[in-house]
């Protein structure tokens, strides 16, 4: 195979950064097998999430899909990204600061989702196959997976010259390369949830939101109060996706998860202590809301490397668990399946030790700065200590523009993104 030809790329994890990684792959003439556990794809998920796309990653996926437009089709703008304080025993908002040239774009993670599956070529993702484990060919370096078919019940072997670790902030792959990296607890959590109000748009609670909340549909807001904050944006299709960062201990989890099951009495618990703390339009929404879920966060300090041996690398959560409070867990997947499939065409299907070592050296120090710009975002607006101090001194540091790379994320050579 010559210059810009591609070898056979086995990906174990079939979410967002997974499914990038095949796009950026097959563009640059790579075959790819995606290994996913669930059994069938996660379209119409009742809960997910929202999320905000940068230009840079919407810049990657538009050249990925099939069609133009479709990327434009699942989203809304979010041109505003305004701080808001709120005094939760008046009842009352002011603004602390606010960005009128935030340009990005909001998605629901299910939408996204699949917009990528449904745009690859049929065959690519295998549903079902659980990863079990990996070897590398003696003879010539090529990554052998094993993983079990879950609905067959047997265990099959995979084939391939490169093994893309795309398996989530709990990676099994990394672990394997890494033991010591430990997922770090932030000392809080999240409640998140979507209110789907397409059929009830002139509700008391629609109606009293888009008063207090005036520029939903293109404004991303944040509101602190006490050792608290939220976040509010509205997503395609009518529906408004809220988060709800509470400081505690550290919530016990079982699987594989960072999201944990929900009882009735939680719920309630959460529901009347909204009203204690925001303003009642905000509140409402969140009471009103089926399904909400908790999201426990998490981040890791930067891994020391991204790739091993030629042949195995990480991407994502896999690569980089990072918290949500500078929009980057999907953004960062996204640039990494394209920095990957640049460095793999630059170097050709011959150069997958020289391709790796560029792809570690344009990635770490962008993912690893962002990590620390989030934690620290984060722990601010939660009034956690911060360099031994508690918050941010500068309310404008609170604005999303101050990310590390925020707009220019290193790509192949002096090409920025």
């Amino acid at each position: 195979m010559g210059e810009g030809g591609g070898g056979r790329a086995i990906v174990v994890g079939g979410s967002i950064a997974g499914l990038s990684c095949a796009h950026s792959l097959i563009a640059v003439g790579w075959k790819v097998l995606v290994l996913e556990k669930s059994c069938e794809p996660s379209i119409g998920s009742p809960t997910g999430a929202g999320l905000g796309l940068d230009p840079q990653a919407r810049r990657f996926l538009d050249q990925w899909l099939s069609r133009p437009g479709l990327l434009h089709s699942i989203t809304l703008p979010l041109t505003i990204d305004q701080n808001q304080a709120t005094d939760s025993e008046k009842k009352t908002t002011r603004i602390l600061t606010r960005d009128e040239s935030f340009n990005f774009r909001a998605a629901h993670w299910a939408d996204l989702h699949k917009l990528l599956y449904e745009t690859l070529p049929p065959g690519v993702v295998l549903w079902g196959h659980q990863f079990i484990s990996f070897t590398t060919s003696p003879v010539n370096a090529s990554v052998i997976v094993k993983a079990e078919s879950l609905p067959k019940k047997e265990d099959l072997e995979f084939v391939g010259d490169l093994l893309v670790a795309a398996d989530g902030c709990m990676s099994a792959i990394r672990k394997l390369f890494l033991p010591d990296f430990k997922l770090r607890y932030l000392g809080y959590y999240a409640w998140r949830g979507v209110l789907d109000f397409s059929e009830n748009e002139d509700s008391l609670t629609i109606i009293g939101l888009r008063k207090v909340y005036p520029e939903l549909g293109s404004c991303l807001y944040f509101d602190l109060a006490h050792q608290t904050h939220s976040v509010l944006y509205e997503l395609k299709h009518k529906r408004l996706n809220w988060i709800w960062y509470i400081n505690g201990p550290e919530p016990e989890l079982q699987g594989g998860s960072v999201t944990m099951k929900v009882s009735h009495e939680m719920v309630a618990k959460m529901r009347e202590e909204a009203d204690k703390v925001w303003v009642p339009e905000l509140a409402r929404l969140m009471k009103q809301t089926e399904s909400p879920f908790v999201n426990v966060i998490y981040d890791c300090d930067p891994a020391p490397r991204l790739a091993w041996g030629g042949n195995v690398v990480l991407v994502g959560d896999a690569a980089h668990p990072t918290s949500p409070h500078g929009l980057r867990s999907t953004n960062m997947s996204v640039l990494d399946a394209a920095v990957l499939g640049q460095c793999l065409q630059r170097c050709g299907p011959d150069g997958l030790v020289s391709a790796l070592e560029e792809y570690e050296s344009l990635r770490l120090p962008v993912v690893a700065a962002q990590v620390e710009h989030s934690r620290r975002l984060g722990r601010a607006k939660q009034g956690l200590g911060v360099g031994g101090e508690e918050g941010l001194l500068d309310v404008n540091s609170l604005q999303q523009r101050w990310m590390p790379f925020f707009g220019s994320a290193a790509c192949v050579g002096d090409y920025k993104c």
